[in-house]
């Protein structure tokens, strides 16, 4: 990801998973964040595109948790300014939880604009492993990164599915 945007020539740069899928406004509405407001970061909402009811519940609650954390990961697509990212001096190198990390540098400067429109993203991995064990993968790296676990071994974990083995 640094190295895209060491590469890039334009102001905004737009961090997203390769299954998440933006939104028709999504350039336009990026570029309005970026010029009208002085946080110069924002996100999208996000919408897992699974049937499932439970899938609607958990996209919910990973937009109501983003909000109120102000932490966005690549899934709810990540854009930022050009001057605000090299101000924080980019990604941080490290094996797992980079969104996260970046996030909260970001957050000591300013919460991100967080948009209502939806990006969608593929339910893969949740359909895969299963609802509850993403949740509690995905709660339990987090929880683990919060209180001091390095990225290396969280990467590992999570490889593994930390609770069984894929």
């Amino acid at each position: 990801m640094n190295t895209g945007a060491q590469n890039a020539t334009g102001e905004i740069f737009i961090f997203l998973h390769a299954d998440t899928f933006l939104p028709d406004n999504a350039l336009t509405d990026i570029k309005q964040v970026i010029s009208s407001t002085k946080k110069g970061r924002g996100r999208f909402d996000i919408s897992l595109n699974g049937t499932s009811a439970m899938l609607k519940v958990i996209s919910l609650l990973m937009n109501i948790r983003s909000r109120l954390t102000g932490i966005a990961t690549g899934d709810q697509v990540i854009f930022i300014s050009n001057n605000l990212f090299n101000e924080v001096n980019g990604y941080t190198e490290i094996a797992l939880m980079k969104d996260i990390n970046l996030s909260a540098r970001l957050n000591k400067l300013y919460k991100p604009y967080c948009l209502r429109s939806k990006v969608i993203s593929s339910d893969g991995r949740w359909e895969q492993v299963g609802l509850v064990r993403t949740i509690l993968l995905m709660w339990c790296l987090r929880l683990r990164y919060f209180f001091g676990e390095s990225p290396e071994t969280l990467s590992i974990l999570y490889r593994r599915g930390l609770f069984w083995k894929p």
